[in-house]
């Protein structure tokens, strides 16, 4: 992964992703599974080398807010009033109505990048038939018009907010991603659209990470800081009940410059301009051999 030093003085745009989470002793057919995983399994796509955000690397689904992810009719396809939407958020310097968009956003990214359609009472059969549609050229809310469906959001809990700096450090934009958690919906198959993404995968936290570290796959380190987060957790009911137990944190990294290379620091380290920690593990990367690895080695990702 190529190492990024211009200054993007744009603001960032605003996203949202979600970490979609199973239990190993529950596995569907459908996107490959990496052999020996037991506990907790992250859903990951491979973007499409050509892509100009994190191409060739493994992400979990996700994508820019559209402007019509507001004009949704909230009556009729949202689960949930937006001042709760909003409350979940932790962000007062939005409305309810921006609040509503980035969930829509997150469910309509997910289900766009991997097939998985977060509605009250979707089957299978429903997210091939709005894939269908969406094939066809009709919009997210024209699908969810025509079949009647209505978006199941307390489903997704938030757990972090990313704002890129204004040096990224692997692409030349700035996103102020949101990330949600949400368990794949029973009898619904994750997989890769064959156009955004070219290769999906689940994968244990631990697996994810090793396979970053031997150079099988490529990550950015949001991704490898959400894994180490997330491999604390044994199950998916251990990770949305921490989730809904606090509100999610506001991750601004802070790259500098030391020793002729980049190292990226976060809240809590002694170099950030934030005292308290967001997350757990490292409070740095350093970029290694094209890699982002901790100053300690990688089993400092779950120390």
């Amino acid at each position: 992964m190529e190492l990024n030093s211009e200054i993007v003085s744009t603001p960032p745009r605003p996203a949202a992703t979600v970490i979609m989470l199973r239990d190993c002793s529950d596995p569907d057919e459908g996107a490959a599974v990496n052999s020996g995983d037991t506990g907790l399994q992250v859903f990951l796509l491979k973007r499409h080398g050509l892509s100009d955000v994190l191409g060739g690397a493994y992400v979990f689904p996700g994508g820019k807010v559209d402007r019509f992810d507001a004009e949704l009719d909230m009556a009729a396809h949202l689960d949930q009033p937006l001042p709760d939407l909003h409350a979940t958020l932790n962000e007062p310097a939005i409305d309810g109505l921006t609040a509503a968009g980035l969930y829509i956003a997150a469910v309509r990214e997910a289900f766009e990048e991997s097939g998985i359609l977060f509605a009250q009472g979707a089957t299978q059969a429903h997210a091939a038939q709005a894939t269908q549609l969406l094939r066809q050229g009709h919009a997210f809310d024209e699908v969810l018009a025509q079949m009647q469906l209505r978006l199941d959001t307390r489903s997704l809990a938030p757990w972090s907010r990313w704002i890129t700096p204004k040096v990224p450090s692997v692409m030349n934009k700035r996103f102020d991603t949101r990330f949600f958690v949400a368990a794949c919906p029973p009898g619904q198959i994750a997989s890769h659209d064959n156009h955004e993404a070219t290769e999906s995968i689940w994968f244990t936290p631990r697996a994810a990470l090793a396979q970053y570290q031997s150079g099988q796959i490529e990550l950015a380190p949001p991704q490898i800081m959400s894994l180490a987060h997330l491999s604390r957790y044994a199950s998916v009911q251990a990770v949305m009940a921490e989730a809904r137990s606090r509100l999610p944190a506001v991750i601004e990294p802070e790259p500098f410059e030391e020793n002729g290379g980049r190292v990226i620091c976060y809240p809590g380290d002694a170099r950030h301009s934030v005292s308290t920690r967001a997350m757990p593990g490292p409070t740095r990367l350093r970029y290694i051999n094209k890699r982002f690895e901790p100053d300690d080695g990688f089993d400092a990702l779950w120390v």
